[in-house]
Parts: structure tokens; C-alpha cells; sequence
């Protein structure tokens, strides 16, 4: 065969070829809303990540004292409200183990609601972010229920379904105080209508027992968070990095739909770790936290010290983060991630 038509034959095997498939762009989860323009866990940070664009809005819940889930990023809320501000409540002032660390402030469990709601939200960063003061003191604490009702007003607005993604904050410490979870948390997903796994939910959790209490009654997808060091409060003796084992995932997946890893743990010194692959073999999608803009947060490659706001190359690390192929990424700037995301025209 003369070498022409062998090249025209290998052209045309190479056309028949099938491609290989175009890998998805990931989901944007706004991490406690836009915390970065906004303070975090209030409805106008989820409000400012929908209009964004956001995927999944992000609310962590903690309990009152009269069992209600309200969003805080913890039960202790000293420095995300101005709860020292008010006399009244200086004798709450107090010290609490919680998963083995003493905290001292404010706890919302000692609050009900009706009091929670005389404060108002602060910048949990304000060194950092000295932008979001203005806006302190102006909103208040969100019920779960009110973020429920607000991604519905948007999606009717909008026209396009928005998820939700509840993080269970310490859930052993509230059962052990005899304020449990995940009755409030899947009444209320229930009323609003989210019962399977075809509702853009995903129920989080940096404990165990709690999502495998969870999927016994739930068909809504779980996910297993893990951090880069220590392990799960409710299982001592095991280690985060021992549930990241090729045998480790495989248990995850008996009773959860993926994991939620750091940053750190999805790209290391040495590059991309091998992460993705192995929870994708275990069947499990992975969602990778924290994308921030301040150069706090990047890692040495990515930082710019001569930048006046402090910030890096935010644009790269975002599309080094989405080339190792995760499923999901947390963001407290969701807008700018999804724009690192865009291809331009």
C-alpha cells in the first residue's frame, strides 16, 4: 500500500475513533453565601451567590435552645454577631467542650430564637476583609426556614433551580445536649419538597454517625467531609486520612454519595494528588473546600504580595483545582470562581 493511502486510511480510523468525553465543569457551592463580599451565613450572602450564579448555597446549622436551625458557621457566635454588645446576655458568657476544644462566648444553644434575633451579623474577617463592615449590624441571624424560602422566591425570579447545601454542625455535641438534627432538618427539606436524589441537595458532615443515621431514612445525597489532619469527633481513633484509603473510601461509599476534601488534599507540593481517581473508582463524586481570594489562603505560587487588596492569582488556582477533576468546589467569591470557570469569547 503506497504511503498516501496508508495516511488516508489512518485518517479516516482516526475520525471514526470515538472522542474522549469533555470533562463537566464543576459545580459552584457558595461557601456560607458570598462571604466574601457579604457576611457570611445571612440571607443577603446567599442572596448576593444566587445572583451570582452559584450552583448550591451553603448554610452550616446549628440549633437554639428551642430546637430551631439557625446558620452560623458555629454555635459559639462572638465574633460573627454583636451578641457582646448586649448586657442583658453578659452572664451567658461562658466556656464549653466542644469535639474535645474548650470555646469560650456565646453558644446558640443558650439563646431561643426570639433573643437570637435581637442581634445582628458582623464580619467574621474584619481585618481581612475590611470591605464587609459596612455592612454590620444590619442583618439578622437566618432560620433554616427562611433560607428555604428565600432560594424558592429566587428560583421563581430566576427561573433556574437553585441547591442547597446544610452543613450538621457538631451533630453528637447537640444529640448529647438533646438537640438532634436531623428530625428539623428533614422536616423541613421535606415541607419544601426535597426528599430524593433527584433534589439538588447535599447533606454535609464532618462526623459519621450522623450521615449514616441520615441515609437510613433518606434517599438525599450525603456527603462525607474530611479535613487534612485529625478525624471524625465521633469516631476516635480514626483518622481522616485513613477514611481517604483506597479501603476507606470504599466504606465511605456504603453510606454516602461523596466526600468533601481540602484543597490541600486534592493538590499538594508535589502536584495533583491522586484523590479524584480514587474516590471516582469508589463510585463517590468529590466536592474540594475552601476557594478564596486573599493571598492568606493561595498557596505560595498563587500569592501576589505587591497586590493592595491582598489578593492572588485566584483565576489560576481555581482551574488548577477544576483540572484534577472534582466534581465540586466551595467558594466564599462563587461569582469568581464561576468567571475562572468561563471560557472568554
Amino acid at each position: 500500500m503506497g504511503g498516501g493511502v496508508l495516511r488516508i486510511c489512518l485518517l479516516l480510523l482516526m475520525s471514526l475513533a470515538p472522542l474522549a468525553p469533555a470533562m463537566a465543569e464543576p459545580i459552584i457551592i457558595a461557601h456560607r453565601g458570598a462571604s466574601g463580599e457579604r457576611p457570611e451565613h445571612t440571607l443577603a450572602s446567599y442572596e448576593r451567590a444566587i445572583d451570582q450564579g452559584a450552583d448550591f448555597i451553603e448554610p452550616d446549622l446549628v440549633l437554639t435552645k428551642d430546637g430551631v436551625l439557625v446558620a452560623r458557621h458555629e454555635n459559639e457566635i462572638s465574633g460573627t454577631t454583636d451578641v457582646a454588645d448586649h448586657p442583658e446576655f453578659a452572664d451567658r458568657k461562658t466556656s464549653k467542650t466542644i469535639d474535645g476544644a474548650v470555646m469560650t462566648g456565646w453558644f446558640t444553644e443558650d439563646f431561643t430564637l426570639a433573643e437570637l434575633r435581637t442581634l445582628r451579623a458582623r464580619e467574621r474577617l474584619p481585618d481581612l476583609r475590611p470591605a464587609n463592615r459596612r455592612f454590620d449590624d444590619l442583618y439578622l441571624i437566618p432560620t433554616f426556614e427562611e433560607i428555604l424560602k428565600l432560594v424558592r422566591a429566587k428560583e421563581a425570579e430566576s427561573g433556574r433551580r437553585i441547591g442547597l447545601y446544610p452543613e450538621t454542625k457538631h451533630p453528637s455535641y447537640f444529640a448529647g445536649i438533646g438537640l438532634p438534627h436531623q428530625a428539623a432538618l428533614l422536616d423541613l427539606l421535606t415541607r419544601y419538597g426535597y426528599q430524593t436524589e433527584a433534589d439538588p441537595v447535599f447533606i454535609q458532615s464532618f462526623e459519621v454517625g450522623n450521615l449514616k443515621a441520615l441515609r437510613a431514612v433518606s434517599r438525599l445525597r450525603l456527603i462525607q467531609l474530611v479535613d487534612g489532619e485529625g478525624g471524625p469527633a465521633d469516631m476516635p481513633g480514626t483518622t481522616y486520612a485513613d477514611m481517604l484509603s483506597v479501603q476507606g473510601l470504599s466504606a465511605i461509599a456504603d453510606y454516602a454519595d461523596g466526600v468533601g476534601p481540602a484543597l490541600t488534599q486534592l493538590i499538594d507540593a508535589d502536584g495533583p494528588t491522586a484523590l479524584v481517581g480514587r474516590a471516582h473508582d469508589a463510585g463517590l463524586q468529590v466536592h474540594g473546600w475552601t476557594l478564596r481570594m486573599e493571598n492568606r489562603f493561595l498557596p505560595a505560587q498563587y500569592q501576589r504580595p505587591d497586590d493592595p487588596q491582598g489578593r492572588g492569582d485566584f483565576a489560576g488556582y481555581v482551574r488548577a483545582i477544576a483540572a484534577t477533576g472534582v466534581d465540586g468546589l466551595f467558594s466564599d467569591f462563587p461569582g469568581q470562581a464561576r468567571a475562572a470557570l468561563t471560557p472568554a469569547p
